[in-house]
């Protein structure tokens, strides 16, 4: 019986929708040749991870091994696929593959950060393969809400495994490539080890529906508009924006792109040749010379964002540009769960100008980029899979496509972050669990765990704080009083004296009675003081706020 074996192991992605990196590997245990498929990002919150810019997987157990790694492959252009590439390169430095538009933002990314962009390189689509230690990859076209996503197809001496990116079954994507059902067929031929597949969608019952449904209702909609016209929808959705550019040309008007992401994508598109006869676009500046209902504004920021373009023109004006009474704002997106707050905070802020909102709850003006139930049935019929691993979805889209797969009697597995699958048998076996977590950029800083500074931070937004002085001379014995700094905090409490200068006369009465012992202590001194600081404040606002207590001494 052979030593070598074909593992899969999920360092994000897998128990969430977001943070996608997932590593294969090939050879003998604990030596295999490794590749790694995404490296993605998700996104803070302000409830959760105050001050945090970005949220990337924790790659330790990889970097640990990076002289086993032999490249990476990159599905698609999503920030949840490729927004981690730039920032944990350094530790990995091995060959990025992508197909072309995807390589464009991917090189971006890495100038950006101070990487070589030739470190990229560019693969054409299937059949063309590309050699990796004992793997042989080659990037499928898959349809999906952005150009060029693909899903891959790894062969190893342990049979083919399937990793599917992001996905539906589209037939007439508009920008892009159709799924292609034949040459799907043909990759099964050989056989298909394992099927590793995207989840977002299970619980939809009803088949994915085609970006080519929209045009008409969209064109429509801005034919009939009075006013100014903007839309918003996400800036990587290339076929979305075009089909709102082109609708808008049709109205008879001048279209203006609004947002760095949405002037980015577009660009790498029309570089790479993925997107043609898009309208022509003018700037901000020249859109002040031309009359209200000519012009049609694409922004960034469908999901309630606050620094897009969206959320800027919801406040009052971006790039000299503002929404009046009777102009007309489309969401040409759905509101992914956790951002309807930010969402709707935008729709108010337009419904207080008098702007009228139209948004997805029709359903005539967007459609999903990801496989509904009976899309993912047919996948499974079409490439008739020995396993299937789900991916890309929380614990409960993972477990109800993993219950589809059972049914038809393919061996599936609920596979989390950490969790080492051994993919060489009949059936998916748990060889080993992994410690997993999450990476923090938090401004030029990246953390592997802000535990402590983030429940810091909560704190003083929930409570306010406060920062103690105390000077003590030569003797130990206090020079002055005692004083307060306060944030965040009322100026008044129930005693309607100064907040502050009710605590800094508890701590001056405790600073006359404490003892020699205890003013010799600096650590029992500001325990004290805090303790203090803390009681005095709660029986004045009736909240306890934090405390920072300095100590000087004279010497």
């Amino acid at each position: 019986m052979s030593s070598e074996r074909l593992i899969y192991l999920p360092l994000g992605g897998a128990g969430e929708i977001g943070m996608n990196a997932y590593v294969y590997g090939y050879g003998p245990k604990d030596k295999e040749r490794l590749v790694l498929v995404d490296l993605g990002v998700t996104f803070p919150d302000m409830d959760t991870t105050p001050g945090v810019d970005l949220i990337m997987p924790d790659i330790t157990w990889l970097k640990q091994r990076a002289d086993r790694l032999e490249g990476i492959f990159i599905t698609h252009g999503h920030e949840d696929h490729i927004g981690a590439i730039a920032h944990m390169y350094g530790h990995l430095n091995v060959p990025v593959y992508a197909r072309a538009f995807t390589a464009n933002l991917a090189r971006r990314k890495m100038e950006e950060a101070g990487h070589d962009p030739a470190n990229v390189h560019t693969v054409q689509a299937w059949p063309e393969v590309t050699r990796l230690g004992p793997f042989t990859i080659g990037v499928a076209p898959m349809s999906h809400s952005i150009p060029e996503s693909g899903g891959l197809v790894i062969d190893s001496p342990a049979g083919r495994v399937v990793h599917t990116g992001d996905f539906k079954l589209d037939a007439n994507p508009l920008v892009g490539e159709p799924f292609d059902p034949g040459m799907w067929a043909q990759i099964a031929g050989d056989g298909v080890q394992a099927l590793v597949c995207d989840s977002t969608n299970v619980f939809s019952q009803h088949p994915g529906r085609s970006e080519s449904e929209l045009p008409e209702e969209i064109t429509k909609l801005f034919a009939e508009a009075k006013g100014l016209v903007a839309a918003t929808t996400f800036a990587s959705n290339v076929a979305r924006v075009k089909t709102l550019a082109v609708a808008a040309e049709k109205a008879g008007r001048s279209v203006v792109l609004l947002g760095r992401a949405m002037r980015r994508m577009i660009e790498a598109a029309v570089e790479t040749g993925v997107l043609t006869e898009f309208p022509k676009t003018i700037s901000p500046e020249d859109a002040a010379n031309v009359p209200r209902d000519n012009l049609m504004l694409i922004t960034t920021g469908s999901q309630g964002e606050r620094r897009a373009a969206s959320a800027q023109l919801a406040r009052g004006k971006y790039r000299g540009l503002e929404l009046k009474e009777g102009d007309l704002f489309l969401f040409s997106s759905k509101t992914i769960p956790g951002n309807e707050k930010g969402v709707i905070r935008i729709i108010n802020q337009f419904s207080e100008m008098g702007v009228d909102v139209v948004d997805d709850s029709s359903g005539l003006y967007h459609v999903s980029g990801h496989a509904n139930r009976p899309d993912l049935e047919e996948v499974h019929r079409l490439l008739k899979p020995k396993m299937l691993i789900p991916m890309h979805g929380e614990h409960r889209h993972l477990r109800q496509h993993a219950r589809l797969g059972e049914e038809k009697g393919i061996a599936s597995a609920v596979v989390v972050n950490g969790m080492m699958m051994d993919l060489t048998g009949d059936v998916p076996k748990v060889t080993e669990w992994i410690e997993t977590g999450r990476t923090y950029l938090d401004g030029t800083v990246k953390y592997g765990a802000m535990d402590g500074i983030v429940r810091d931070r909560i704190r003083m937004a929930l409570y306010g704080h406060v920062l103690v002085t105390v000077i003590l001379d030569e003797e130990d014995e206090p020079l002055g009083e005692p004083w307060c700094d306060v944030k965040g905090l009322p100026e008044t409490g129930t005693s309607n004296a100064a907040l502050v200068e009710v605590m800094e006369e508890d701590l001056n009465q405790f600073l006359m009675r404490a003892g020699a012992k205890t003013l010799r202590d600096d650590d029992k001194l500001e325990q004290e003081l805090r303790r203090i600081a803390r009681q005095s404040a709660f029986s004045e606002i009736g909240k306890k706020p934090e405390v920072t207590v300095v100590v000087s001494r004279m010497r």
